[in-house]
């Protein structure tokens, strides 16, 4: 009877214990990001704009975790590689998902996303997708046809008709009327000739790079005499070298928060001259359909 009594104080000494200790507390939440500085940057700002955590205003649109000064919510943030934030999101509350990656996988942002990241066109907005230049070049006028041939409605149309919501145009365009009701017939059976025209190298990076035809169209029926000649590049950090070498003569890949970071780590002499798209980062769930079941999910701190 005595060892039984000895037995339960013990017991209870244990269960009191873990109790003290915090070994009750319910886990935290994982939120998948990017794991690459820019990306991870924006998701920060993203799930600060959900009102789960605070971050210091000091460091603008560039907070690392660190900068995190309070989690409103019991959520850890988790770095994970971008490309498979899609195939982890069973593994995660909630996950920040590039547009690319998010409609390659299926994901309609304003379908599937809890939030959408908020991109104004043009002005100070550091993940705008821009085309660059040397900044020797940067008044070329061959250039700057270029960038009136690219802010057309034809391109704008092409793409949200293509890319499903991945991109979206970071300049002026008509949202309310459709000029080109067989837009992607009309761009993607696109074929022109490099034949007496000046040809332009313009780095590209992965495959989603079609709507260059449409600015072609747009160029040729001006009758510009300029041929874009895609040069594609399977690394990020490729372009801008190639460019600011000369083996280009013009790029188009990044945002300008990429470029500004590529510019003071390498000291190119290249610079932004036209925006293009903007590609928002998104939050998805598996686990719940909004941001306020994923507060609840994870529960105030």
């Amino acid at each position: 009877m005595k060892k039984l009594i000895a037995f339960a104080l013990i017991s209870l000494l244990i269960v009191t214990s873990a109790f003290a200790g915090g070994a009750s507390e319910k886990a935290a939440l994982k939120i998948g990001v990017p794991d690459d500085a820019t990306n991870q940057a924006r998701a920060i700002k993203l799930l600060e704009t959900a009102g789960l955590i605070e971050v210091d205003p000091a460091v603008g649109y560039s907070p690392e975790i660190k900068d995190v000064t309070k989690y409103i919510y019991n959520i850890e943030i988790v770095p994970t590689t971008a490309n498979t934030l899609f195939s982890t999101l069973d593994d995660f509350g909630a996950s920040t998902i590039n547009g690319t990656y998010a409609t390659s996988a299926g994901l309609v942002p304003s379908k599937d996303a809890i939030l959408i990241e908020t991109q104004d066109e043009g002005g100070n907005n550091p993940f705008v997708n821009i085309i660059v230049a040397r900044s020797s070049e940067k008044d070329n006028p061959v250039y700057k046809k270029i960038i009136s041939a690219y802010q057309t409605e034809l391109v704008a149309e092409y793409l949200l008709a293509k890319y499903k919501e991945a991109y979206f145009p970071a300049f002026k365009y008509d949202s309310a009327t459709v000029q080109y009701p067989d837009v992607l017939d009309v761009v993607d059976n696109y074929v022109s000739s490099s034949a007496g025209k000046t040809i332009v190298k313009v780095g590209v990076c992965g495959a989603a790079n079609e709507y260059w035809n449409a600015v072609q169209k747009i160029l040729d029926e001006r009758g510009e005499n300029i041929y874009i000649e895609r040069v594609e590049f399977d690394a990020y950090n490729l372009p801008n070298e190639a460019l600011n070498n000369g083996d280009i003569n013009l790029n188009a890949f990044q945002h300008k928060a990429y470029l500004n970071k590529e510019i003071n780590a390498n000291g190119y002499k290249i610079e932004a001259i036209g925006d293009t798209l903007i590609a928002p980062l998104s939050l998805y769930s598996k686990k719940v359909t909004s941001v306020d079941a994923l507060k609840e999910l994870a529960g105030k701190n």
